[in-house]
């Protein structure tokens, strides 16, 4: 495949590579972007109205933690799947129906919200979303780094973690706006649904990478990302930090309302919750752009590792906050350190991956990083119900700060480069 070229007018001097100027100077790598932008708005308001309206209906964390396990628990049996189909089958019609899917599923959960209908419903719609993504992720995060060129692969994936984390402000905006014009739980379901749309489009105006064309056979397509784990002993350790991370870490993510309403007495549905959480996932976009503008130039291994203890401090100063000012300080906080460390870390993975490899390697990412948190949930929301949200912040602060000692990737490269050299 013919390496892209950026969009650069004459006499212009081109950015320094690496940043996210650089990587938006790719017109293919603009239009995808732009529109998962876009599709992301969406889904993080469905993100921020779905936990909250189960939460209001049931009064359970642990109920809201099965719901996240129906949204992110598929990554955990899917992505391999997926990562497979992905090196193996046409990556466009692939992307379109995953797309679909979760459009399907969308719409769903706003006809079952309209009509009342009983919790499992939603549960089985939000499970059908949640099978769309698993499949999807893979392929689509394959995709994108190749879209630019390899040293411009940091700011690729800073700007990708931004669309997220831009998404995940503009989402609980929108929807406190929307809600206080009088939209209802329903139509936030439709309005997401429609933003699938997007993808759909972007993919049909874009050239993708060609599949790989050296195919293994059998069990071997399904195995390649662990071989590569086993083989590349950094890779399996920044997978295995990312698991554990995700799992013991990271539950109050989908355990947002619950951990408002226990720590800070903010109900569920009210717009002061929409504000929390929208403040905490602007500061989670601070950290994801950081790292491909002020620290594009930094060794992501040391940021990396040194943004687990920062996470430890910030969610421990978010679980001992009293009051709303507080609460909103810590929660921004918070969120840099969350997208700074795992934007980061996620550079560092990707820029050890051949695109042969790419989205099988990248399927265990997704395991480690999403699949887990739902298992989190579940294990953490009966927790919270029965001691408390802050006790469970503290507990996921103390293993980032373990965390901070255990991934040291530099230490391992420079172990190997010593044996490799004697």
């Amino acid at each position: 495949m013919t390496p892209p070229t950026p969009d650069l007018k004459p006499g212009k001097q081109p950015p320094r590579p690496g940043t996210a100027r650089a990587a938006f100077a790719y017109r293919d790598f603009r239009i995808i972007w732009t529109s998962n932008f876009l599709s992301s708005i969406g889904t993080w308001m469905q993100n921020v109205v779905l936990p909250a309206y189960v939460y209001s209906v049931t009064k359970s964390a642990g109920i809201v933690g099965v719901f996240i396990f129906a949204q992110l628990g598929p990554l955990l049996l899917l992505s391999i799947p997926g990562g497979v189909i992905a090196d193996r089958f046409d990556r466009r019609k692939w992307l379109i129906f995953t797309q679909m899917m979760q459009l399907s599923g969308s719409i769903l959960l706003g006809l079952f919200a309209m009509w009342h209908s009983p919790i499992w419903c939603l549960f089985i719609a939000q499970t059908s979303v949640g099978i769309g993504n698993a499949l999807n992720a893979p392929a689509f995060t394959a995709v994108m780094p190749s879209l630019v060129r390899p040293e411009d692969l940091g700011g690729s994936i800073s700007l990708s973690s931004a669309s997220v984390n831009g998404s995940r402000v503009t989402g609980p905006i929108l929807v406190a706006l929307m809600m206080s014009w009088g939209v209802t739980t329903s139509q936030v379901f439709m309005f997401n649904a429609a933003t699938y749309l997007f993808v759909v489009w972007s993919v049909t105006q874009v050239t993708l990478p060609p599949n790989n064309t050296h195919r293994e056979p059998g069990m071997k397509s399904f195995t390649a990302g662990f071989r590569v784990a086993r083989e590349r002993k950094s890779v399996g350790r920044m997978l295995l930090t990312m698991c554990s991370f995700s799992m013991i870490s990271l539950p109050y993510v989908g355990l947002f309302p619950a951990v408002a309403h226990l720590a800070f007495d903010i109900p569920a549905k009210s717009v002061t919750y929409k504000w929390l959480y929208a403040t905490w996932g602007c500061g989670a976009l601070v950290g994801a752009l950081a790292i491909g503008t002020v620290l594009a130039g930094t060794d992501k291994r040391k940021t990396a590792q040194r943004g687990f203890a920062f996470f430890a401090l910030a969610l421990t100063a978010f679980a001992s906050a009293r009051g709303l000012p507080l609460a909103f300080i810590t929660g921004f906080i918070l969120g840099i350190s969350y997208f700074g460390t795992t934007t980061s870390l996620m550079t560092v993975m990707q820029s050890r991956l051949e695109i042969e490899i790419r989205a099988r390697v990248m399927a265990l990412w997704f395991m480690a990083f999403g699949g887990t948190i739902p298992i989190g949930n579940v294990i953490f929301g009966p927790l919270m119900d029965k001691f408390g949200a802050r006790p469970v912040l503290y507990i996921g602060a103390a293993w980032a700060l373990f965390l901070s000692w255990f991934c040291d990737i530099k230490k391992i490269d420079d172990a190997e480069l010593s044996t490799a050299t004697q």
